[in-house]
Order: structure tokens, then C-alpha cells, then sequence
């Protein structure tokens, strides 16, 4: 094995891989997006630019990570590999008095909620950066931190993203260029000739499993449910295809609001009933009863008719009750069992919605199966930093042999060991579907299992996510054919 050298890296601690060393050149050199497929070495790229620009000196470098989980394993992996003794993790957690004398720091690895927060109150000066590495660049949208912290740069400091794939859709591609001030794409495929030899299979596998008449009862009250508020939206001038989808109901929400108010109860109510539609088939009773009870409590316009008057609405939570006092679930978690069971080594399950991971850690533990749980910080029962950073670490140590998590999961976790990575749920994003199949195959071959209720959202989200992956494998290509013909150029000079 070569390994990679520099007076600033330790010997002999850095595999040498050609398509890095390109990688990182191209990067040093001007602002670039580095897409590579999970598991081939993002981190590592980064080093390497990393300690070309600290050699050169006259500013330091930061590198972003959006959880504090992968902040603290990039603030671990340069500590352990770059002879510098100011490299540093600032996090929410760090007190503000803690935080003003760690910014000064040489390398600062940093979550970007907080990195944003303190440009603004000014403990933190974005001059001082000469380099600024934005990892999981594909959130470089809208208004998330990533794009006011680009916009508070000095126009002299270098700014690499890095991400697994670029977005299917061309304008959020565009966004993402355009936020970073990106002059180019730097892409390896793991179908590239230098990429070839590091890649290992990974043997997909799509699990089909059909809802029990318990759950199809239940979902067919919910979508007369749904269909009745459907014909008062017709009824009050807002057009609705027979089979909208919820992100179809969320984007009338300012039409309704600005134009036809009338209208909002009925729109308000068929989002709350599309959404706990979706729990109930892709997640089961369980997860499907706690959105119900939160919704609630939450209240809100029509809230209170649903969950007392609307016969079909109200019919479905009692069955839904009856079934769980019965011991329905989902037939999902049979087939998990099956998959974990006699599994040799770890495996990471994958569910969207965080009253499915509870749901699944307990028929897990019950039938035997050390599992642990990884999920973000928000709410009552949300792990913080810590927690989060000693699941993960007891899961490489064999603690664990299963690791269920939310989306905190999917961004970047080096756990090289990983078997088996199961999707519990399917995801209608090619970002997060390369993310989550990522995280096996890393070393040696992997296994992905797809879970997929039949006639369910989950067969939705499958094609959809299919649809996504096949555009997002040409983006990068494109998006270089668009730099090179001066077209996001233009809309630089509009951000500029």
C-alpha cells in the first residue's frame, strides 16, 4: 500500500490513492464540488487540500459537517492524521465563552448552525478562513446555513463542497453551484477506471410484503377520509387530481391561504390524514397511533371534526387500537427478524420516522437481537451529542450488532464493518437512497434489503426514487457542460 505524503500528515497514516490526489488538486485550485460515491474517501480529499492551503499559510481552514455525529468523526479523523495541535470541534453544546477561544483555531471542524450563529454575533471572522470544506454540499439550498455562511466569505477564500451525488432536479443543482460559488465539478462514478479497483458489490435485495386485512381495513377508512376532503376542495374551487400526493397538498398551501381561504380546513385536514396514510402503511399501528395522538393535541383548522366526528377517520383509530392490543404491527417487522436473525456481523436499519425506530428497537430486543438506536436531538426524546457519538462507537465495538437510525444516520457515518443495510422504509430522493446504501460495501461485499409494502406509499416512493437516481448519475456531467458554457457562470455573477 502507498500512502499519502505530506510534511503535515503523519507517515505512513493515509492510504494514496490516485483519483484523491486528483480530486484534491482540482480542488485546491479553485472552488469545485467533489461528488464521490459514499465510501471512497471524501474525508481524505479533504485532508489533502486541508494541508495544502495550511502549508501555504495566511489563513486557516473549516470544515462543516451538518450533524454533530459527523463533525466530531471529521474533528477525530484530521486530529489523528495532521501534525497541528490547534484542530478543534465547536459544536452548540460548547458554551459560548468556550467557543469565542476556539475559533482562532489553525482547523476548525464545526456543525454550520452554530458556525453562521457566531459569524453573526461576531465571535467568529470569516475572514480568518482561507479554506472552507462544506461536507454533505447537497444542502446547500434554500436557506440553510451552508448558503449565509457562503455569502459572509471574503472573496478571496477557497470553498470546496463535498457530496455523494448531486440532486436529480436541475435547479437544485444550479442552487447548489451557485450558493458555493462552485467554478467547477469534480466527479468520480464507481464506474470510473481509477475508481474501479476500491469499489466492492453490494447485492440489492427487494422485499415485498402485503398489508394484512387488519391494516387495509384501517387504510381504506383513511382514504374515504381522504377523499372527502378532496371533494370539498373541489367544492370550494381548488382543483385536486384524484391521486394527489401530500408534497402535491403541501404546495397549495399559499394558493389556498392567499386566495381561497375557504378552502383551508379541508386542505389543512387532508395533510394531516395524507401523512398519517403514509405512516400507517409503510411504519404500522403503533407509529400510525402516536402521529394520531400528537395531531391531537396539536389541534389546528378541522382537527377537531376528524378526531371526534368523521366517522371513517374515527373508525380507523378503533381499529387501529383493536389491532395493537392484538399484536399487529406491520408485517414488515417478521421479515426484519428474519433478515437480523443468525446475521453474521452488524447491520444498519434505516427508517424515516422516529416512532418506527422505537417501534422496531423493541421487537428487536424482544426477540433477542442487540440493537441500539441512533437518532437526532430534537424533542423529549431526542439523543444529544453525546449520546449520539456512544451509540455509534458501541456499535463498531460489537455492543451492538444492529444500529436502527433516522437520517442523522445516513450522512457520512464511517462504520467500515457494516454486513447489511436495510431500508425499513423507501425514500423518494436519490440523495438519501445513495447515502443509506453507502454505508455498506465498504470493504468487503455488502447487502441491501428493501423493505416494500405492497400498494402503499412505499411502491410510490420505489419508482419516484428510481426515476431520481438514473438523473442524478448524469447531473454532474451536465452540470460541467452548464459551467463550461458560461451558464451558471451568469448566475454567479448575479449572486456576486
Amino acid at each position: 500500500m502507498e500512502y499519502y505524503e505530506n510534511k503535515l500528515v503523519r507517515r505512513g497514516s493515509v492510504e494514496r490513492r490516485d483519483y484523491q490526489v486528483s480530486l484534491a488538486r482540482q480542488a485546491a485550485s479553485e472552488n469545485c464540488i467533489v461528488v464521490l460515491p459514499t465510501g471512497l474517501g471524501k474525508t481524505a480529499v479533504a485532508l489533502q487540500v486541508i494541508c495544502e492551503y495550511m502549508q501555504k499559510g495566511g489563513g486557516g481552514a473549516l470544515l462543516l459537517a451538518p450533524t454533530r455525529v459527523l463533525a466530531n468523526q471529521h474533528h477525530k479523523f484530521l486530529a489523528e492524521n495532521v501534525l497541528l495541535d490547534d484542530i478543534v470541534l465547536i459544536t452548540g453544546e460548547d458554551p459560548i465563552g468556550r467557543r469565542r477561544k476556539l475559533w482562532p483555531s489553525s482547523i476548525v471542524c464545526a456543525t454550520p448552525e452554530i458556525a453562521r450563529n457566531d459569524m453573526e454575533r461576531g465571535i467568529s471572522d470569516p475572514a480568518q478562513f482561507a479554506l472552507v470544506v462544506f461536507d454533505e454540499a447537497h444542502r446547500a439550498v434554500g436557506d440553510y446555513a451552508y448558503c449565509g455562511i457562503a455569502r459572509r466569505l471574503p472573496p478571496s477564500a477557497r470553498m470546496m463542497g463535498m457530496t455523494a451525488t448531486l440532486p436529480s432536479e436541475r435547479e437544485k443543482a444550479t442552487e447548489i453551484l451557485v450558493a458555493l460559488r462552485a467554478a467547477s465539478v469534480a466527479q468520480r462514478t464507481e464506474e470510473s477506471e481509477d475508481v474501479r479497483p476500491y469499489v466492492r458489490d453490494t447485492a440489492t435485495q427487494w422485499i415485498r410484503v402485503q398489508l394484512p386485512g387488519e391494516l387495509k381495513a384501517i387504510q381504506a377508512l383513511l382514504k374515504l377520509a381522504l377523499e372527502e376532503r378532496y371533494s370539498e376542495l373541489k367544492g370550494n374551487g381548488v382543483g385536486v387530481p384524484g391521486q394527489m400526493s401530500l408534497s402535491g397538498l403541501l404546495k397549495l398551501r399559499p394558493f389556498v391561504l392567499a386566495k381561497k381561504k375557504a378552502a383551508a380546513r379541508p386542505l389543512f385536514t387532508a395533510i394531516r390524514v395524507h401523512y398519517a396514510l403514509n405512516i400507517l402503511e409503510a411504519h404500522g399501528v403503533t407509529p400510525f397511533l402516536k402521529f394520531c395522538e400528537r395531531a391531537r393535541k396539536k389541534g389546528g383548522a378541522g382537527a377537531r371534526h376528524l378526531f371526534e366526528e368523521d366517522p371513517n377517520f374515527t373508525r380507523a383509530l378503533q381499529l387501529a387500537r383493536s389491532a395493537r392490543e392484538r399484536g399487529v404491527e406491520h408485517p414488515k417487522i417478521p421479515r426484519l427478524r428474519g433478515l437480523l436473525e443468525g446475521l453474521r456481523g452488524k447491520a444498519l436499519v434505516f427508517s424515516s420516522y422516529r416512532d418506527s425506530v422505537d417501534t422496531i428497537h423493541r421487537h428487536l430486543a424482544e426477540s433477542g437481537i442487540r440493537a441500539g438506536i441512533l437518532i437526532g436531538k430534537s424533542g423529549e426524546s431526542g439523543l444529544k451529542q453525546r449520546k449520539q457519538i456512544e451509540a455509534v462507537q458501541k456499535f463498531r465495538d460489537g455492543e451492538y450488532s444492529v444500529l436502527i437510525a433516522t437520517r442523522v444516520g445516513e450522512e457520512g457515518l464511517d462504520i467500515s464493518e457494516v454486513n447489511l443495510v436495510v431500508f425499513y422504509d423507501n425514500v423518494p430522493s436519490s440523495i438519501r437512497f445513495v447515502q443509506r446504501r453507502g454505508r455498506t460495501g465498504r470493504h468487503d461485499a455488502g447487502r441491501l434489503a428493501v423493505l416494500i409494502a405492497e400498494d402503499t406509499i412505499d411502491e410510490a416512493y420505489y419508482w419516484i426514487g428510481r426515476r431520481k437516481i438514473e438523473s442524478a448519475r448524469s447531473m454532474g456531467s451536465r452540470m460541467t457542460r452548464a459551467l463550461e458554457g458560461g451558464r451558471v457562470q451568469t448566475a454567479l455573477g448575479d449572486f456576486a
